[in-house]
């Protein structure tokens, strides 16, 4: 059987390239986004961030339940939106290594956030609309819970609290993602 299309792309091209600008260290965590994978080596205080991180998000509701009541839509948004909060705080707090690596995943994660958003407030109320909103959801706790597994290992320690029906592999579905561009340099 086939897997369905998925409603949008992420365009995370520009992070990436930065991810791929990461100094590589032979003694260092091995990281994996889409397309890319480096090794890092991760400093004290981003190990601490990664662990808040880890904690904090496992524990989000509109990342690891299946229920769905009237209103949830909005309390997902509104759940998502605390999570980029929390993202961009963190992000705050690493400002002084803006490039390293869990502030970049933080980044892919917040920049997730943002880009479902606009195609969520680009939907209409339609049956089709509202299929296209929960299978754009799915693919953001897809892409949400890989980052947070790459957030764990640079923090040293497992994701807790997220339901087994909740985790997902460690694949990247690459038709999610905008692809990048094969230039000199990539």
């Amino acid at each position: 059987m086939r897997a369905l299309r998925p409603p949008f792309q992420f365009d995370l091209r520009e992070l990436l390239s930065r991810v791929r600008r990461l100094p590589m260290a032979v003694d260092g965590v091995s990281l994996s986004l889409p397309f890319v994978s480096v090794s890092i080596k991760p400093g004290d205080r981003e190990r601490r961030v990664a662990r808040e991180i880890v904690i904090r998000m496992a524990d989000r509701r509109v990342l690891n339940t299946f229920e769905c009541c009237d209103n949830c839509i909005e309390l997902a948004l509104a759940s998502l939106q605390e999570i980029r909060r929390l993202l961009v705080d963190k992000q705050v707090e690493l400002s002084d290594c803006a490039d390293g690596p869990v502030y970049l995943l933080l980044e892919a994660m917040a920049e997730a956030i943002r880009q479902f958003s606009t195609f969520e407030q680009r939907l209409g109320s339609s049956p089709e609309d509202r299929e296209k909103y929960f299978a754009a959801l799915e693919m953001l706790r897809a892409h949400l819970h890989r980052v947070l597994r790459q957030v764990a290992v640079v923090a040293n320690v497992d994701i807790p609290k997220i339901a087994d029906h909740m985790r997902y592999d460690d694949a990247w579905q690459i038709d999610a993602y905008t692809p990048p561009a094969l230039g000199v340099g990539e």
